[in-house]
């Protein structure tokens, strides 16, 4: 009779494991990510995503934490990660993930950490599938799970892509200092995060990769569920930044590239020739006479394609020099202007510079205070002088934007001259917000083969300036030099400063002391 009674009991067990619960759970349904019509109503819905598996195209997480290790790490730390990478390959995904945590967060300072913000964000979304970021745009909801560090993802699918919550690993600290390791998962609080948010349970998409498993909690709360192949992502097209929710118009880190493990492994092979290349160009643009420089630079890797054809006449009809307005890309503007004209008596205002730069500067460099009007005459006066180059946007912009520019310059010469410039680089940008702005033109040297193109646009005279008091302020004349130089290099106008750039990427004004 027991017998009997112990195997009814068994029988009863596994009715309700496997039915009972199966009917109060049910299984979501497994479906491939192409399978979801481009129709289908998200109006209503909340998409769970998983991001390396089903927002990135990249199968590799080696390049975001190079930049990391690079950017906010140095040199030597991402050297090690490069050696280790073989290494990393041989173990599974999330051992791997903790090595390049480990190499690329240990005694990094919390405080001071910005790569999350200005540097990762371009990358990341250079790599942004635009097929599953249109599925997100017509979601409800959307919940971005990721197995990476919280502080390396948040800023980029908040302040970019606008992902309503963004749920990934946390990292521990000690005395204000990472040390390189994540918190363990745990199961997230689902029911907090789902009430939260007012997301309901009937209502939630998930959409992850067949190389990702379902290990995050909140994907048992997925009625559907979509797998992305790897054949299918290489097939997507890159998302177009004119499509981007929110443009990335600034952006912090020397390097220009991908660092993927080749282009990392080439550029270590060339940092050995490039600081003598920049030791070189340097002393042959400071020390030697235009007509022997340009054709040994140029020898050497450098580019300069310029266009001075306005100039004809201009300064014969004027009692001051000419004021040369330029757009600002890096710290050598004014020289590449020098160099196009092939004229060193020439002078540049700044509002800040490196007392190394101002050293080896082979024009005459002077710095504004930012007193309107003592800065008005002091650029007055260096015009009486010879030519002045200005650059109004009081800083430097590497993307397609124009700054808004200072209307000071309109007030001081009845002969402005529009420069657009724009400049080129393989390996290293010659700017930095939260660098040492004294290697920004080393920086730029040691680029294999860095390119400028300077063109003078025409000139503006008579009525067009403020000089004839005919009712123009100097700020239409400011917004019209822009607007000639922005459509000469086919760049869009905003209206940021050089305020707005440096609270972005390095949380200060952007204010450099004289040192």
């Amino acid at each position: 009779m027991s017998t009997k009674t112990s195997i009814f009991q068994a029988l009863t067990f596994l009715f309700y494991r496997f039915v009972l619960r199966r009917h109060r759970n049910p299984k979501p349904k497994y479906q491939k990510y192409p399978s979801l019509p481009r129709e289908t109503d998200l109006s209503r819905r909340t998409v769970v995503f998983n991001v390396e598996g089903a927002l990135l195209k990249s199968e590799s997480l080696f390049s975001y934490f190079m930049l990391v290790a690079f950017e906010a790490g140095g040199l030597l730390r991402s050297f090690l990660l490069l050696v280790l990478y073989p290494f990393i390959c041989m173990m599974n995904d999330e051992m791997g993930t903790k090595v390049m945590v480990m190499v690329s967060f240990f005694g990094l300072k919390v405080e001071s950490f910005m790569a999350g913000k200005s540097v990762l964000p371009k990358f990341f979304l250079e790599d942004v599938g635009f097929d599953m970021f249109d599925a997100l745009r017509r979601a409800e909801k959307t919940v971005g799970v990721s197995d990476l560090p919280r502080v390396m993802i948040e800023g980029f699918l908040k302040d970019y892509l606008e992902i309503d919550v963004v749920v990934g690993r946390e990292m521990r600290e000690f005395r204000g200092y990472f040390v390189g390791i994540m918190e363990e998962k745990k199961k997230y609080d689902d029911i907090g995060l789902l009430h939260q948010e007012k997301l309901s349970y009937g209502n939630i998409v998930g959409v992850t990769s067949f190389n990702k498993p379902l290990r995050h909690y909140l994907f048992s709360h997925c009625r559907d569920i979509y797998f992305v192949k790897n054949h299918d992502k290489r097939s997507w097209q890159t998302l177009p930044r004119n499509m981007y929710p929110n443009p990335l118009i600034f952006h912090d880190g020397r390097l220009v590239m991908k660092p993927t493990p080749l282009n990392t492994l080439a550029l270590f092979m060339w940092i050995p020739f490039a600081v003598p290349a920049a030791i070189a160009r340097l002393l042959v643009a400071v020390t030697v006479p235009f007509s022997v420089s340009i054709p040994l630079l140029s020898f050497s890797g450098l580019r300069l394609t310029g266009s001075t054809k306005t100039l004809t006449g201009m300064q014969e009809n004027n009692r001051k020099g000419c004021l040369f307005v330029c757009n600002h890309r890096t710290l050598l503007d004014p020289l590449y202007v020098s160099f196009a004209l092939k004229k060193k008596n020439m002078a540049a205002v700044t509002y800040s510079l490196s007392r190394v730069s101002e050293i080896l500067a082979p024009i005459r460099t002077v710095r504004l205070t930012r007193d309107r009007e003592r800065d008005g005459e002091t650029m007055d006066k260096l015009l009486k002088e010879g030519d002045l180059v200005v650059c109004p946007e009081g800083t430097t912009c590497r993307e397609p934007y124009l700054l808004r520019f200072s209307p000071l310059f309109s007030e001081i010469s009845d002969v402005i001259i529009p420069v657009a410039v724009d400049t080129h680089v393989s390996f290293f940008y010659g700017t930095t917000a939260s660098g040492i702005k004294a290697f920004d033109p080393f920086f730029f040297l040691m680029d294999p083969s860095p390119s400028y193109t300077v063109r003078l646009l025409e000139p503006l005279s008579g009525s067009s300036t403020c000089q004839d008091r005919d009712g123009r302020s100097t700020f239409e004349v400011a917004n019209r030099v822009q607007s000639e130089i922005g459509k000469a290099l086919g760049f869009e106008c905003t209206h940021l400063t050089r305020r707005d750039k440096y609270l972005i990427l390095a949380g200060n004004n952007g204010i450099v002391t004289k040192s």
